[in-house]
């Protein structure tokens, strides 16, 4: 297939472009940048220049492909306290591409979160059955699901929260690392149970290809391996790459210590993806995230702030 990817020079799409490539697809990759751009050619796709507020741009390069992956997502704009504004863009480009390619039959995979889950209040272990009537980026996977009805075989990915390796320069195991290293301590709040799906971020794109390929119209996928690690565990596999001490501390601390990260290291997202593995035969191969945090690569250079 001739696949349009946007986001195909952030750390998934750097990982979906030579997945495809090395499946025998075409890639078209939106780059917003020069940089981008560099690094799309570096990898043997094709560039498309634009972003994701130039709705003529995005439809004319979806209509002209046989498939769209959608992983852009206005996360400078998110991370600058804009998260309304990110979200809003992220359901236009989405109706965009529905519209260029409605009728068509074309696959259009989009991108969600399972964390999404967890601050709506979910209880027990998110599978791919549920559903949320709106909310934040939930209206934007309905709108995906809904495509389905329209002529598109369209399904959305639910990212981990944690998706890891060593392409994972702004995300948040890096975040976290970068305030245990200023902090002096690596933290967890209360006793730390509260868990975070993961996902290797090679697993994931190779889910992405999976979805294209072959994934029903109107399906909810889940890219997740580990489906529930303790925070605890994670503070402390950071302690231990940081040689810091780890320490509990009160939920008054956790804004003091977390910053805007205070509600994701007290969420609890366990999450399944046995029905994403038994619909697509997608099997996680790569290693976990504790076993990904042992490696080191995680803490050979200071870690850089979210975005």
């Amino acid at each position: 297939m001739r696949v349009f990817v946007t986001g195909a020079s952030g750390h998934v799409g750097s990982a979906v472009v030579p997945e495809l490539l090395e499946a025998g697809h075409q890639v078209v990759g939106l780059a917003r940048s020069d940089r981008s751009a560099a690094a799309l050619t570096a990898a043997g796709a094709e560039v498309h220049r634009g972003d994701l507020d130039d709705p003529d741009g995005l439809a004319a390069a979806a209509a002209a492909a046989d498939g769209v992956i959608h992983l852009a997502f206005k996360h400078d704009a998110m991370f600058a306290g804009d998260f309304a504004g990110a979200v809003a863009a992220d359901l236009r480009a989405i109706n965009t591409l529905g519209n260029a390619l409605a009728g068509t039959g074309k696959p259009l995979v989009a991108t969600s979160g399972t964390a999404l889950f967890a601050f709506a209040g979910l209880r027990g272990a998110l599978t791919e059955a549920d559903v949320l009537d709106a909310g934040p980026r939930i209206d934007a996977e309905n709108a995906v699901v809904a495509l389905a009805e329209r002529g598109i075989r369209s399904s959305v990915v639910r990212l981990a929260p944690t998706v890891h390796s060593t392409l994972d320069h702004n995300g948040f195991i890096p975040t976290f690392i970068s305030i245990a290293r200023s902090k002096g301590v690596s933290a967890y709040v209360g006793d730390g149970a509260n868990r975070w799906p993961a996902v290797h971020t090679l697993d994931a794109a190779r889910l992405y290809r999976l979805a294209l390929e072959s994934a029903p119209a109107g399906s909810r996928l889940h890219a997740v391996d580990d489906e529930g690690i303790t925070f605890r565990q994670i503070a402390e596999g950071i302690g231990r790459g940081l040689n810091l001490p780890v320490v509990s501390i009160p939920a008054t601390e956790a804004e003091a210590h977390f910053g805007f990260l205070s509600a994701h290291a007290q969420a609890d997202n366990p999450s399944s993806s046995t029905i994403t593995q038994d619909l697509l035969g997608w099997k996680p191969v790569k290693p976990g995230l504790i076993d990904d945090l042992g490696q080191g690569h995680y803490f050979a250079a200071p870690a850089t702030t979210a975005g």
